[in-house]
């Protein structure tokens, strides 16, 4: 993985620079508001590249690169700046700047550039796994999926005309196998039922997981006013239906936030009436290890209780690390 340095004291240019990065690369960006930061992450090893600004208070981008090269610091640097003089060109590339981009830039053009320079594979390589989450990590997904969920929460709140009761994200880094463990909440109901279905996009991939007691279905059928005998046909339009919504929507508010969109394949019943464990195990994957989220709904003043997993394989947290650096930042 290549570690991106970006050292401007705008805060926008900071963001419009690291989300011209490549999609299809795994990077951990960092960020620096002038040379002495810059200065300090590169020694503290946060940078393979460095993307310089000129103009910036504290010690400016030519004392920047005029350190780096007095202290021999093991980094390459591509210069970004609005001052396009060629004077301004000329001073970097003799201070052993790589390469010179001027403002504002472009995906394409930067792309280019790290390119021409070797300075990242195309190929993504696989992350090696550790064996439990960082806390920063974890926070940082817990919290991208606690925005998540509320928009979901919010999106069921209006359709239902219910409050929806919100919990905590779990968050952990589990393998496959133990998966039934995390579900604890339900492992004890009688049983359940169950869809699941696959998304895919920039890197990430996963399956989200719906399981919904069987005992809530009496309280879904009041909330959506449907009459008369619920049978299982009448059971799985409703599964279907809660899945697709809560589904949907929580993967948009994580995509968005990664800058991204999913693309979702077709659902799938993995069983009506039947554990959790019959349930997960239909649901047949060759993953060892997963990053899996679950999120508990409730319904104030109804008998109704249903948990979205969300598992993600091992390859995605690179990705999802890199998209997410300027939210683990020191």
């Amino acid at each position: 993985m290549i570690s991106v340095l970006i050292c401007d004291d705008s805060l926008v240019a900071r963001k419009q620079v690291a989300k011209c990065l490549p999609q299809d690369i795994e990077a951990s960006v960092h960020f620096a508001k002038h040379g002495e930061e810059a200065l300090s992450a590169i020694k503290d090893g946060k940078g393979d590249v460095l993307l310089l600004d000129l103009n910036m208070p504290v010690l400016d981008g030519y004392g920047t690169l005029k350190a780096i090269k007095e202290q021999n610091l093991p980094i390459k640097t591509i210069v970004i700046s609005g001052d396009i003089q060629e004077q301004a060109k000329t001073r970097v590339l003799a201070l052993d700047a790589i390469d010179f981009i001027q403002k504002p830039v472009s995906a394409e053009e930067l792309t280019g550039i790290l390119h021409k320079h070797s300075l990242f594979s195309q190929e993504p390589q696989t992350p090696a796994l550790a064996s439990e989450l960082d806390e920063l990590v974890r926070d940082c997904y817990q919290e991208v999926v606690n925005v998540a969920m509320g928009q979901a929460g919010d999106h069921l709140s209006r359709v239902m005309d219910v409050f929806v009761q919100l919990p905590i994200p779990n968050v952990n880094l589990i393998e496959v196998s133990e998966l039934h463990m995390m579900l604890s909440d339900l492992a004890d109901t009688e049983s359940t039922s169950g869809v699941c279905q696959g998304f895919l996009g920039d890197g990430i991939s996963g399956e989200a997981l719906f399981i919904l007691s069987d005992s809530s279905f009496a309280d879904v059928a009041k909330i959506l006013k449907v009459e008369g005998e619920i049978d299982d046909r009448l059971q799985l339009e409703m599964l279907m239906d809660a899945a697709s919504l809560l589904i949907g929507t929580c993967l948009a508010g994580i995509a968005n936030q990664l800058d991204m969109k999913f693309r979702q394949g077709h659902p799938v019943v993995l069983g009506q009436h039947q554990s959790v464990q019959e349930l997960i195990k239909a649901n047949k994957n060759s993953w060892k290890k997963t990053l899996a989220i679950e999120v508990s709904y409730g319904l104030e003043g109804f008998n109704i209780q249903c948990d979205l997993v969300l598992l993600f394989t091992e390859e995605s947290m690179g990705m999802m690390n890199a998209k997410l650096a300027h939210l683990m930042e020191d």
